[in-house]
């Protein structure tokens, strides 16, 4: 019987790096445009992970966190209020190598219902059609769980889920919870979080952030196929091995 050996399937998620070279590269972020509509956003030819959640899940810190400055996401006096979909780039030397989305968070109860449904259109479109979308970063608060526009967005991605879009749901303010509580917590959001995977994160301790780094390093990084030199040269090697079955048949 002759074995095999496989090369890592394109799109699939590399190593993950050494977490000093995730924080590194997330350090590199830096502010790429705003826009309030959907068509103002710049075509991306890179990896781009969108950070969703309702207001006051602790997003602008969590971003600023994973990026080591302390103002880079901007987090309004006023939840609700932020209403601008904030592209940053990241990637060192100047050469971009993937994008983050910071989208406004939603279900604060002091916006009027017009607004609200305005953004949830909004951000349901770019979360459903954004083609250089990669990943999904949803926060929430453990403390309240996943809630109905939560799992609102979480039936209305599952289809992308499906096809290879990386989801993750970031447990946020887990500094608020006992070793027991979160335990709890991702057990029950992981039954809910529908194939994504599910991360404790504490801003204030530290707690997940090189892990959270270590993974969205890797998402921005998928294994890349093979040349169409290698290919060609892969199919030619399989074309002049006789398959297994046959092998037996003469036997």
């Amino acid at each position: 019987m002759t074995t095999t050996s496989h090369a890592p399937v394109a799109g699939s998620l590399p190593p993950a790096p050494d977490a000093k070279v995730a924080m590194g590269w997330l350090h590199t972020t830096r502010f790429l445009t705003t826009a309030a509509q959907l068509h103002h956003l710049p075509p991306i030819d890179v990896p781009e992970i969108a950070f969703v959640g309702r207001s006051n899940a602790g997003k602008s810190t969590c971003i600023n966190t994973l990026t080591q400055q302390k103002q880079l996401a901007f987090a309004s006096k006023k939840p609700g209020r932020t209403q601008h979909i904030n592209l940053f780039s990241l990637g060192k030397q100047g050469v971009t190598d993937a994008v983050l989305a910071d989208l406004p968070g939603y279900g604060y109860a002091a916006v009027s219902r017009s607004d609200k449904i305005r953004w949830q259109q909004v951000m349901l479109s770019y979360l459903v059609t954004r083609q250089s979308l990669t990943g999904i970063v949803l926060l929430c608060d453990p403390r309240l769980g996943l809630t109905e526009l939560d799992e609102a967005l979480l039936e209305a991605v599952r289809p992308r889920v499906e096809s290879g879009l990386k989801f993750l749901v970031l447990l946020t303010k887990a500094d608020k919870l006992t070793r027991a509580e979160q335990a709890k917590a991702l057990s029950i959001t992981r039954l809910q979080a529908g194939g994504g995977e599910v991360k404790i994160f504490s801003a204030l301790k530290k707690q997940g952030v090189d892990e959270v780094a270590q993974l969205l390093w890797q998402w921005s990084h998928p294994v890349a196929g093979p040349s169409p030199e290698a290919a060609d040269a892969a199919d030619a090697a399989d074309a002049g091995t006789p398959d297994a079955d046959e092998d037996s048949e003469q036997e």
